[in-house]
């Protein structure tokens, strides 16, 4: 493995940053800042409990324009993000491994990581506007949800303050499903029907997501036994409790919602 420079240059060289990608002012900030995550949660917490009451007697709104271009801009958001971390990770993965990508954070000094790990911190306060829409249409709010929402942002700012390598992981795959997720509500907001078969995929592929976050620290975890990994112990048991309690909660979202359904469909059918 070359040096954090040595790296970090030849990874510039194959990954060409935008201009706007240079842009490196909001990581200092970011990671100064990063407790800031927990007061915020506070508060959409609070904000879902103010805001319960306060529909209550009233009744829910349509919103179905601003919902509509409240998820297209977030699915555009996504799959830009995605495009330019997968084409990252892909680099690493050619050119030094999979060890690498989750074992040595000095990527994360190139320009393309610093932008996006910067947005990708600060979408998840911005993504706390899906409740907002769950609350005034008065749809369900599950479990699932609320809690995905609050514990992501705090573990996202942790990450990011630690600049923890497997969070090149954990970004990167969060923009591929997002991207998904935000063009089906969009298009369930503008009344076009998407398949049936694809908001089983989009929770699939969550499932998958959460998955892939326990092997990968399970895989630091190994090889920083072996002296091998630039990672700490705390780092490691709160990326496996986040990434466990998020596997449970949407296989159970995911058996609940899908399966279940479908048995009681056939024991009526006898």
């Amino acid at each position: 493995m070359g040096t954090v420079k040595n790296v970090s240059d030849e990874i510039e060289q194959l990954l060409q940053p935008y201009n706007f990608e240079g842009l490196q002012y909001m990581r200092p900030y970011l990671e100064k800042y990063w407790a800031a995550s927990f007061p915020i949660a506070l508060i959409y917490l609070l904000f879902i409990f103010v805001g319960h009451n306060y529909m209550k007697a009233r009744k829910g709104f349509n919103l179905q324009g601003p919902l509509f271009l409240w998820s297209f801009c977030l699915a555009i958001f996504s799959i830009l993000g995605a495009l330019r971390t997968w084409s990252l990770m892909g680099i690493l993965i050619r050119r030094y491994g999979l060890k690498h990508t989750v074992c040595y954070s000095n990527f994360i000094n190139t320009s393309v990581v610093n932008f996006w790990s910067s947005l990708f911190v600060l979408s998840k306060i911005i993504e706390f506007g899906d409740t907002a829409f769950i609350i005034l249409r008065k749809r369900p709010l599950i479990f699932v949800h609320w809690y995905h929402h609050s514990t992501v942002l705090v573990f996202t700012s942790f990450g990011f303050k630690s600049r923890l390598a497997t969070g090149g992981w954990f970004m990167t795959m969060n923009y591929g499903v997002h991207s998904l997720m935000y063009t089906y509500y969009a298009l369930k907001a503008a009344k076009v029907k998407p398949p049936m078969w694809f908001p089983r995929l989009i929770t699939t592929l969550q499932i998958l997501q959460m998955f892939m976050g326990i092997n990968v620290t399970i895989l630091t975890y190994i090889w920083k036994q072996e002296q091998g990994c630039q990672t700490t112990t705390e780092q490691i048991f709160w990326s496996s409790v986040v990434y466990m309690t998020y596997f449970i909660l949407f296989s159970h979202f995911f058996y609940r919602t899908y399966i279940v359904p479908k048995v009681k469909a056939k024991a009526k059918s006898k």
